[in-house]
């Protein structure tokens, strides 16, 4: 038997979750691999799994948790060319775990071994799951402009735009391009909030209803890069106003899926736009950015990022991140 936190929803819609301590690992699902859970953190999407959203939660029932980090406490012999061994530390995040997998949210998880990313050296387990989904493809991100600069608008020459700056993804990407050296413009639409994006880096603040306002496809040049985790006139604000050969990372759609503007900017400006899957990224690209979080980014400045709730306390954080409620990043303590 083991704990964790079940969503089941209804056939008029509704979803109810129960925090069960009676589980078996038969209702786990599939995977090669079974992961003693430490920690595993709450997301917006988490969030809308808890509500039952049919296009996050896509298995009922579901545990959700987009995010684990744990101990390796069962391995079958066709993972064994995985390179993975009873007791290692690792990592899952993306792969639909949480949504159409079972997650994070259990003390136990079964998984393939192809979704496992080892632990780095030198980063903990809890700071692991603080950095989680969001941190990781806030990474990819980063990792994106700079590859974009090699032949494009050099970011350090100018001013990087973080639009949704007081999530998770935004969070960790102002903290990332500030331990860079670059210039980091956070947008945000809750003035205070201010101080916290300072704190984290941002050397300013813009209010989002400024990016949100419909304009022409080209406006005056001004970001060197942008990372957008909103989508919809957001995304368009910002390529607008984005100078010559800039690249604009698209990770997030929270404010819509379409995009209000023209093909005259990437045309008459060059402007790059990189799509950032973090579910699907390939190994090598996936271990690299990992890389880069446990090395790169202020991990004191992480814990002062971070909150903490217990298991029972996870489905009331998963309300407060979808009303707003909350910043930073939430880890859950799958143990306590």
């Amino acid at each position: 038997m083991l704990r964790a936190l079940q969503v089941t929803r209804a056939e008029d819609g509704s979803a109810s979750s129960a925090l069960r301590d009676d589980l078996e690992d038969s209702e786990l699902g599939h995977g090669d691999v079974t992961i003693d859970v430490d920690w595993s953190g709450i997301n917006y999407k988490d969030g809308m799994a808890l509500a039952g959203n049919p296009g996050v939660m896509r298995a009922n029932p579901l545990i959700p948790g987009i995010d684990l980090v744990g101990r390796i406490s069962a391995i079958e012999a066709s993972a064994a060319a995985s390179g993975y061994a009873v007791g290692d530390a690792v990592i899952v995040t993306g792969w639909g775990i949480g949504e159409t997998h079972n997650g994070g949210l259990a003390e136990r998880a079964r998984v393939s071994a192809d979704w496992l990313v080892p632990l780095p050296a030198g980063l903990s387990a809890r700071r692991a799951a603080a950095i989680g989904t969001a941190g990781f493809t806030a990474a990819l991100s980063v990792m994106a402009l700079e590859r974009g600069s090699e032949f494009g608008s050099p970011i350090g020459d100018g001013e990087i735009l973080v639009t949704g700056a007081s999530g998770g993804v935004g969070s960790v990407a102002i903290a990332l391009l500030a331990a860079a050296g670059y210039r980091v413009i956070a947008s945000t639409g809750r003035p205070e909030h201010r101080d916290y994006l300072l704190g984290l880096g941002a050397a300013d603040t813009i209010d989002r209803h400024e990016l949100e306002e419909a304009g022409k496809p080209m406006q005056a040049q001004r970001f060197a890069g942008v990372i957008d985790s909103v989508g919809g006139q957001s995304l368009a604000s910002a390529i607008s106003r984005s100078r010559y050969g800039a690249t604009v990372a698209a990770c997030g759609m929270v404010g819509g899926i379409d995009i209000p503007t023209s093909v005259l900017p990437f045309i008459l400006r060059g402007i790059n736009l990189v799509g950032i899957n973090s579910v699907e990224c390939p190994a090598p690209l996936r271990e690299s950015a990992w890389q880069r979080l446990a090395s790169s980014l202020d991990l004191g400045l992480l814990d002062s990022l971070t909150n903490e709730v217990p298991l029972g306390d996870a489905a009331t954080a998963a309300g407060q991140i979808l009303r707003g409620e909350l910043h930073g990043r939430t880890v859950v303590n799958v143990r306590a």
